[in-house]
Formats: structure tokens, sequence, C-alpha cells
């Protein structure tokens, strides 16, 4: 059977879904993040395998379901964690990361008979999901990641590696509030959209407060910004 690994970063303030910043605070991002992951263990956990891996950048939480086994992400690039991940496997293997949470166990069901690797494509010009049937780390580093075509460097490689590609579904990875938005509406039972509701309604309701201070602050005396009001500088997405 086959190795399901999972990439994935502690969900912390300020270090996860960043770009998620504005409009959800670094903590709303962090939940939501949190949800993300939670559910794609759950997916993971309920697909079989024969041995399931949490690579994680941070430590294990509550969200961790039983039957996982942790292990750190090594240092370097993105490229060498992947790579890296799939040293420590010695027959197939499947990774996926933690933005997909509309990821399900039918998609993760993957058969090696007849292809030597699967391919899962994101809809930002990434990938979702890579599937080795005899893992190899030489395959990934190398690769630039976090761009838009990462995803069609890494097919490119597998290919001219000789290796037989079958293609997954696309999916849409969750970088951005409005990737948020459309991701939980494909699975609006799940962890992730419920906690996207709570944080709408907690950042809908601070908006129309904030509005209401700098009607007030912007009638008082001349010269006085309001700082309080003024949207954080946008941070570099993490990779």
């Amino acid at each position: 059977m086959t190795t399901l690994l999972v990439i994935a970063k502690e969900p912390r303030p300020g270090r996860v879904k960043t770009r998620l910043s504005p409009p959800f605070t670094p903590g709303e991002a962090a939940e939501l993040a949190e949800a993300a992951l939670a559910d794609t263990l759950r997916a993971v956990a309920a697909t079989p395998a024969s041995r399931r891996v949490l690579v994680l950048d941070g430590a294990p939480g509550p969200w961790l379901p039983a039957g996982f086994d942790v292990v750190p992400q090594c240092s370097g690039g993105l490229d060498e964690r992947l790579a890296d991940a799939f040293a420590h496997c010695d027959g197939p293997a499947l990774l996926i990361g933690m933005d997909t949470p509309q990821v399900t166990p039918e998609l993760l069901t993957v058969d090696f008979a007849g292809w030597d690797a699967h391919f899962g494509p994101a809809q930002d010009g990434g990938f979702w999901a890579l599937g080795l049937a005899h893992p190899d780390p030489s395959l990934l580093r190398g690769v630039p990641m976090s761009t838009a075509e990462t995803g069609a460097v890494q097919r490119d490689r597998l290919v001219a590696a000789g290796l037989r590609v079958h293609d997954l579904p696309p999916l849409r990875d969750v970088d951005t509030a409005a990737d948020a938005h459309a991701v939980a509406a494909l699975v609006p039972h799940g962890r992730f959209a419920a906690r996207l509701a709570r944080c709408t309604a907690v950042t809908t309701v601070t908006a129309g407060t904030a509005g209401t201070a700098a009607i007030s602050t912007e009638s008082g005396p001349p010269g006085r910004p309001d700082a309080d009001n003024q949207p954080p500088p946008r941070p570099a997405a993490p990779r």
C-alpha cells in the first residue's frame, strides 16, 4: 500500500496563511490554517494507507488525529523539504500539503499499477499532490517553488525522467480570502467552512465598528490621522 505524507506548518499566528491578512487578523488566519489542516488530516486518516506521516515544521497540537507518525521538516528551501520527505519512504508514497481542505479520500486513493507518478496540479500553477511509485528525492531538488510555473516544471521533470505520469484533478489552494471562500463553498460542512464563517462574521462586525470610529475621528480636530484604522502592510506569502 501507499505511504501518505502531509507536509505542514504548525498553525501559529504570523507564521501561516499571511496572505489572508488582511482582511483577516493573523490570529484568524492561523485558525483558518488549523481548520484546513484538520480537514486534510481527517481525509488522510480515512484513506487506506500503509503509513500516514505528518512532516511538520513546528509542534503537533490537538488538531492531530491518532494514527500519524510525526517527523520534523529538514532545513532548506521547499524543494529540499519535499525531497527529504520522500527520502524516508521505501515504497509508493503520495505527498500533499495543508492548503486544500476540500481533498477527499477518493482523491487520495491512488493506484500505481501502470503509473510511476501521480501529479495533482493546483489552479495557481503549483501542485497539490505528488505521488511516486519509487520515491526519488532528486526529482524535486532544484525545482523552483512558489511560482506560476512550479507545477509545469515539476511535471516536466517527471516526464523527462521517463516516468509514466497520471494527472489528478486540479484543485484550488487556499492562499487568499477569495480562495478561502471559494474552497469553503465546495465543502460547506467541514471545519474550514465553519471557521471561515465565524471569522467572516467577526471581521464584518469589526469593520463596521472601525468605520464608525473613522468617521468620529475625521470629524474631530484636523491634522490627526486615524492611525488605528490604517490597514497593516501586506506581508509576503510564506513559502
